[in-house]
């Protein structure tokens, strides 16, 4: 009888720890030992098999509008992927400012810690510009207006780790304080 109840009881912890886990929101993300959940509402994305060399997670970020979703990507290059000045400039050419401005009339760059982790956080609204391939010159040119980005070098001991999110204004507005607690988080 006692084996029964032991059984039965071990089951329904099971049960309770699985519905528990079942009602969390959000998901971990792991980058060498430290981890954070992502808000709720973030939409983790399966990352095509030929991105997957240097793409760890991929979530779509709902917009303030159908069809305004932002992308968040997460890279990592084995430990390489240039110096965070090299990075920094890098995204900054992203993007097209205004006439009569410069790219650093449009962007941001802030540096803290997160624990013992070194994060340099570039926050840029403009014209986002890129090629789809990535690196194609061949590739057309898109241009997409009124688009901001929020791009984090995450400084840890197999890293670097590289994240970027880009979307419409005013979607990357409205999840900003999200994104910006996640970042904080990780531990």
């Amino acid at each position: 009888m006692k084996s029964v109840l032991t059984a039965a009881l071990g089951l329904a912890g099971v049960l309770l720890i699985g519905n528990a886990r079942a009602g969390e929101k959000g998901t971990d993300v792991k980058l060498d030992k430290y981890t954070s959940k992502t808000p709720a509402t973030w939409q983790a994305q399966e990352i095509e098999p030929k991105l997957k060399k240097f793409r760890t997670h991929q979530f779509k970020v709902p917009g303030t509008e159908k069809g305004h979703d932002a992308e968040l990507v997460i890279f990592s290059f084995g430990g390489g992927g240039g110096s965070v000045d090299q990075n920094i400039d890098r995204w900054k050419k992203m993007f097209r400012p205004p006439e009569g401005k410069t790219h650093d009339d449009i962007a941001k760059v802030d540096t803290f810690k997160v624990g013992d982790i070194k994060i340099t956080y570039l926050d840029i609204s403009g014209t986002y510009e890129f090629r789809n391939p990535p690196f194609d010159p061949n590739a057309k040119l898109e241009k997409r207006p009124n688009y901001r980005m929020f791009s984090i070098y995450f400084d840890s001991e197999d890293g670097p780790y590289f994240i970027r999110m880009t979307g419409p204004a005013k979607t990357m507005e409205h999840n900003k304080k999200g994104f910006d607690e996640w970042l904080k988080n990780f531990k």
